[in-house]
């Protein structure tokens, strides 16, 4: 399928799918009122089938690179080592959207394994059988999931991968959407047993709970995702008012989901200048001696 980008859509249906993607309306509904955008002899059902991912186009690091070690580690997850590493490492755990341990996030931890981490993506649909190979069908399992389960569970890959045996002991967590929101969580939760954390368009906690957290934090977000990105301003004067060392950036024009490169709600220049924030992030907060 030729590859498409946002701008090849009327925000309009990319704000209806985005609705969808988060389960705010069914499949049926969408294609529904998707129909007057259906034209030219395009479908609903064609226009569906152009916005969900594509995930042979988020392969920035192949599987058999040979930078890199993978395995499916014993915390249900899928863990990547650099292959070469001859010290022990900063450790960061990948926390996925709500459809599961997608191809995507995948590769994300092995772009974090050339950047010299040790990264560990946890599948939170283990539960119910483990990510299926479809989004759809992550999306339908992911409901059966007790949201309380599934966050302690993410604690516990956390903390099992800070004590990795090849870890410096340095722990930082990145998260995408509701993985984002997870981050977000981590951070309130774990105190200073997170290094750094890096969510991407997550959901903002309480300015009770941002006064519980001590990681630094790095937040990104869409200037289009109102729906998330109208937070940041309050998250902002939270983490302020509890002298936590953090930064967020809003990228003009990107909409929610921007780092995912499956979509055509991908941006790239905004996806790549995140990233490379991303890493500097973690590289000052999880390399650097005695920073917080």
């Amino acid at each position: 399928m030729e590859r498409k980008k946002a701008s090849d859509f009327p925000q309009e249906l990319l704000s209806l799918f985005d609705e969808y993607v988060h389960g705010g309306i069914s499949r049926r509904t969408f294609l529904d009122r998707a129909q007057k955008f259906a034209v030219g002899g395009v479908t609903a059902t064609a226009l569906f089938e152009m916005l969900r991912p594509n995930y042979a186009w988020a392969v920035q690091v192949e599987k058999t690179d040979s930078r890199i070690k993978a395995e499916t580690a014993t915390v249900a997850g899928y863990l990547v080592l650099p292959a070469n590493a001859t010290e022990k490492l900063p450790v960061v755990v990948v926390i996925h959207e709500n459809r599961g341990l997608n191809p995507y996030i995948e590769d994300v931890a092995r772009r974090l394994a050339i950047g010299n981490f040790i990264a560990f993506a946890p599948d939170g649909l283990t539960s119910v059988g483990g990510y299926p190979g479809d989004d759809e069908k992550g999306a339908e399992l992911f409901k059966q999931v007790d949201g309380a389960k599934m966050l302690q569970d993410f604690l516990a890959a956390a903390a099992w991968l800070k004590s990795h045996p090849n870890g410096s002991g340095k722990l930082g967590a990145v998260g995408f959407c509701f993985g984002g929101g997870i981050v977000n969580q981590l951070a309130v939760r774990m105190g200073t047993d997170l290094s750094a954390a890096v969510p991407f368009y997550g959901v903002q906690p309480s300015a009770e709970d941002t006064a519980k957290i001590k990681a630094p934090l790095l937040a990104h977000y869409g200037e289009l995702d109102t729906r998330i990105t109208s937070g940041w301003p309050a998250f902002d004067e939270a983490l302020t008012a509890a002298h936590v060392p953090h930064d967020g950036y809003v990228y003009s024009g990107a909409n929610h989901g921007f780092h995912n490169d499956t979509t055509p709600r991908y941006d790239e220049a905004a996806a790549k200048l995140a990233w490379q924030r991303t890493l500097n992030w973690f590289n000052i907060y999880l390399r650097v001696p005695n920073r917080t």
